[in-house]
């Protein structure tokens, strides 16, 4: 008597490609890397930002607030950014913080490179005590920014928070990206600041990491994301 049973196959057992290859992931570019030198008669200033870092930073503006605020763009983003920066703080800290932020803006958007297969979009929103701030942005290509801050003092520190506008709008310039910033809840003025810092991290973070489905394709219909 012969034995016709077989062992059985199971469906599981065979690989499911309905006829297409199977997804692969972006391996990650370690040169997602963005290097600038900025210098005018009024500042001189160096920018690195690492993509893919692991929230290493290291930051010298000679302006201790911002300093502080580059660090959670390190630390909550996981980039590895270094900042070195002198400028005319005799006067005031306004150039140096707008062209720390150009520099950065610049940075990472040579970072960024041909935005091959990343999120495009991020979206976070941040508490620090009473604080909550909502950060929503766009690597388009495009440049704008919508900011809603009510900041209660003047300075925090020796930092004029005025600046806090001028330096998203001057990276903003300079990244091609589309930032929206709302303040929900805060009365403390560091408190509110931070958190925005915090939010625009974590929202940069989701934008600039890569989607697995999207098999490095340019997350746009028009096939393209360009500054201009």
């Amino acid at each position: 008597m012969h034995n016709n049973s077989r062992s059985p196959l199971s469906c599981s057992s065979l690989p499911q490609t309905n006829g297409s290859p199977a997804p692969t992931s972006p391996s990650p570019d370690p040169g997602r890397i963005g290097v600038v030198e900025r210098v005018t008669k009024e500042t001189d200033v160096w920018v690195k930002i690492n993509l893919n870092g692991n929230g290493v930073a290291n930051s010298n503006t000679s302006i201790p607030f911002l300093d502080h605020m580059l660090d959670q763009l390190a630390s909550h983003g996981l980039f590895d950014v270094q900042v070195k920066a002198t400028g005319d703080i005799h006067i005031d800290d306004h150039h140096t913080n707008e062209d720390v932020a150009l520099a950065l803006g610049t940075a990472l958007l040579q970072a960024l490179g041909g935005r091959k297969g990343i999120n495009r979009f991020g979206d976070f929103s941040a508490p620090l005590d009473e604080a909550l701030i909502h950060v929503s942005l766009d690597l388009s290509g495009r440049p704008h920014l919508s900011y809603d801050l009510n900041i209660p003092t003047e300075r925090v520190g020796t930092y004029d928070t005025q600046l806090v506008e001028h330096f998203f709008q001057s990276l903003v310039n300079t990244s091609g990206m589309t930032l929206h910033i709302r303040q929900l809840a805060g009365k403390n003025s560091h408190h509110i600041i931070e958190a925005t810092f915090k939010a625009f991290a974590r929202a940069l973070r989701q934008a600039t990491e890569y989607d697995l489905r999207r098999l490095g394709t340019v997350p746009s219909s028009k096939g393209v994301l360009s500054r201009s």
